[in-house]
């Protein structure tokens, strides 16, 4: 059996034509779960019954368990509890043009960036596009809130589950489930260059961010252990594709750690790597966690390393804090058994 909420559109409309030749039926589901929310097939009423029984014989409802929800000045940190037991986190951020879910991708992450406590449990699964699609489900319930805005930017790298990312994008993106606009999904990827250009062929026209956090080699690859497998050359020609084939702008995340990366020289080489790119800067306060490892850079050596940025005509921005008092910002993000207690 498949969980109902891993279907796409297309693939119900498919699953309805071999049924019985009509998928329109697609569209009528699609209402059911998305717009009233029903969390059973016997909720369902406008379908018949002989086809109902057959939709209980092939799918499930799956259901996400919230295990803890913490909160802070327009953040609410959730740790949700999967099906087989594992667990995830999800944020969802206020802004004052809506409300932003970073939501995770896997069960784990083996892109073992150093500054990141994610990148410290070894990836277990991937999370499928139907619990990505519960993350939102779940959450918009308990806070009685609606999402406009998603980041795949939670625990795991995402072009390491890349066809359930896809999966994912197409179902909260259709106009008959919930209508996430394209430009409202951020996907963030730490450089696995082969996706990279499949996504450029994506049809969707959703948003790419690309955590670079290093001007050189040398020094990502001290921070990215994928830099040594897909080096800043590599990278940088993909995103040149990628720029090319979508025309859409490309964020580079930039996370700013004390006395490592944050110099005059390396922002001068930042500069240099990516002038002449259709792309923003985001400059990341690094958010300190347990290991004493990284410290965050100064207010004035981050506005330094920005006014070089501007002066040099390049996009950039200072990302705006969430989070960090209940270990909910970015790079905090982890899933540890104590918490279950």
């Amino acid at each position: 059996m498949e969980n109902i909420y891993n279907m796409t559109y297309s693939k119900l409309e498919k699953y309805f034509l071999q049924l019985e030749n009509k998928k329109y039926r697609a569209r009528q589901l699609f209402d059911w779960l998305y717009n009233k929310r029903v969390d059973s097939f016997d909720s369902i009423t406008n379908i018949k019954k002989e086809v109902l029984e057959k939709l209980k014989g092939d799918f499930y409802f799956d259901k996400l368990e919230i295990v803890k929800r913490e909160s802070d000045d327009l953040v609410y940190k959730y740790l949700l509890k999967l099906s087989d037991a594992n667990t995830i986190e999800a944020v969802l951020m206020e802004h004052d043009y809506g409300n932003s879910l970073c939501i995770s991708s896997e069960v784990g992450c083996n892109m073992a960036c150093s500054f990141c406590e994610s990148g410290k449990i070894k990836k277990i699964r991937n999370v499928t596009s139907g619990e990505m699609v519960e993350e939102i489900l779940t959450i918009e319930k308990d806070l009685k809130k609606r999402i406009s805005h998603v980041v795949i930017m939670g625990i795991g790298e995402p072009f390491d589950n890349y066809q359930n990312i896809c999966d994912f994008i197409e179902i909260v993106n259709s106009n008959f489930g919930l209508k996430l606009g394209s430009r409202h999904i951020t996907v963030s990827t730490c450089g696995i260059v082969p996706k990279i250009y499949e996504f450029a062929n994506f049809p969707y026209q959703v948003n790419l961010a690309i955590s670079l956090h290093a001007p050189n080699d040398i020094l990502r690859s001290s921070l990215m252990p994928i830099n040594k497998v897909y080096p800043l050359k590599e990278l940088m020609k993909a995103i040149v594709y990628y720029l090319e084939k979508t025309n859409r702008r490309v964020t580079f995340e930039y996370i700013m750690l004390k006395g490592i990366n944050d110099t005059k020289e390396l922002a001068l080489e930042l500069v240099n790597l990516v002038k002449n790119m259709n792309c923003y800067i985001n400059l990341i306060p690094y958010n300190e966690t347990n290991t004493l490892e990284y410290k965050r850079s100064s207010k004035e050596t981050i506005l330094k390393f920005y006014d070089i940025l501007k002066k040099n005509k390049i996009n950039v921005t200072i990302r705006k804090e969430f989070g960090n008092n209940i270990n909910a910002a970015c790079g905090q993000l982890k899933t540890i058994k104590e918490n279950l207690a």
